[in-house]
């Protein structure tokens, strides 16, 4: 068994120690990854807080832009940044690419249903819901913020999203930046425990996360009806993949297939601390957003969507999670079958009848993908500048 790593934060070392029973090779590996950060994007950040707000974002928006004229004056360290970042690894594949890219469009209506329901629900169980209710980004500014992911999603699985010029591409390195941007904050601040927490956004989050996204969404997804040949599961893993390494995730903790990306997710939720009140507050506040972010106004047709959502989430992460998070009691019974019937029902009608289509909780829910933050001026590369949403600039 591995030695116990050196510098474990504090929370986790119960967890640690059942994880071990299971796989004490990726525990430990799990686990030192909790204090490692992303020294390269770290260094960037430190760069431009020197700079005023706006020259940083003309900055980045030049370097994703490949605009060499705006780029003369920028911090040499910005550009060496892209410079390795646009090196494509050896095991990227775009043409590998084309199967989970239709295998995503051809269920885009329950994509987001598993996203929001289960996989982004499983995190926030975890401490990645500290730098959450902390900096308050859902809970404050939810609606852009998932608008802003949906966004990140759809154009990671557009055709040639994910080249150098793609904006799938420039997505991923974006969120990369805000990761540590929103790191960088953190550190400055009397609210984030190091000793206690270790990093805020670790690698060990960020590659978590990216497993969650990838191997367990399409679990969910399955779950919720989608169809797709082990083909297109293995590509659409191959994208998350390549843009989870865009996003900074370190080799030694990002999956290279879905055993190992399931291996991951299942021992790095044992690793982690019991579900809190920053979990509770962080999950139901997801839940709760879903009507906003379908632009739902009427408060019975947004509490009747919620309990929608609430009974879909509860049959996806089950019955001892969705108590732990205080879900509202209900049934799961027929909750997951009667999903994958709608969906049938909504399909045939749309073909047979496209003109009749009606408006209900299903069709909202799964109509969430389609309603995703596209800034007139283009992708907005400005950095959040105050720990607190509420007192940040707009970004």
């Amino acid at each position: 068994m591995p030695s116990e790593p050196n510098h474990m934060p504090t929370c986790y070392v119960e967890g640690f120690q059942e994880a071990c029973k299971i796989d004490p090779d990726i525990a430990a590996n799990y686990i030192t990854h909790t204090t490692v950060e992303d020294p390269e994007a770290d260094a960037v950040i430190e760069a431009l807080a020197t700079l005023d707000p706006t020259l940083s974002a003309r900055y980045i928006n030049a370097a994703m832009d490949r605009d060499e004229e705006h780029l003369v004056d920028a911090p040499s360290i910005l550009k060496d940044f892209f410079e390795r970042i646009s090196s494509v690894p050896n095991w990227v594949d775009f043409e590998s690419f084309i199967p989970g890219i239709k295998m995503f469009h051809r269920n885009s209506k329950i994509v987001l249903a598993g996203f929001v329901g289960g996989v982004l629900v499983e995190g926030f169980s975890t401490n990645i819901s500290k730098s959450f209710f902390i900096t308050g980004r859902v809970r404050d500014t939810g609606v852009r913020r998932l608008k802003q992911n949906n966004r990140h999603m759809i154009e990671i699985f557009m055709p040639g999203g994910l080249l150098r010029d793609g904006d799938g591409w420039k997505l991923s390195v974006r969120v990369r930046l805000v990761h540590a941007q929103v790191r960088h904050l953190l550190k400055h601040s009397d609210d984030w425990e190091t000793q206690s927490w270790g990093a805020p956004i670790s690698s060990a989050h960020v590659g978590y996360s990216i497993t969650a996204f990838s191997a367990r969404l399409l679990e969910h997804m399955k779950s919720l009806g989608a169809r797709f040949t082990e083909e297109e599961a293995q590509s659409f893993l191959q994208i998350w993949r390549y843009s989870g390494l865009l996003m900074g995730i370190p080799e030694t903790i990002l999956f290279r297939d879905k055993d190992e990306a399931l291996k991951i997710f299942k021992i790095g939720y044992l690793c982690e601390p019991e579900v809190d009140e920053d979990s509770i507050s962080m999950a139901n506040s997801l839940i709760n957003s879903a009507p906003l972010v379908a632009g739902i106004t009427d408060p019975k047709s947004r509490r009747d969507l919620s309990t929608y959502v609430y009974s879909v989430s509860r049959a996806l992460i089950g019955n001892e999670l969705a108590d732990a998070l205080k879900y509202p009691s209900q049934s799961t019974f027929g909750v997951l079958p009667w999903f994958r019937i709608q969906g049938y029902y909504n399909r045939l009608m749309g073909k047979l009848f496209p003109g009749l289509a009606r408006q209900n909780n299903y069709t909202n829910f799964t109509g969430l993908m389609e309603v995703s933050e596209f800034d007139e001026e283009g992708i907005s590369y400005r950095l959040p500048d105050h720990v607190h949403a509420e007192r940040s600039t707009p970004w």
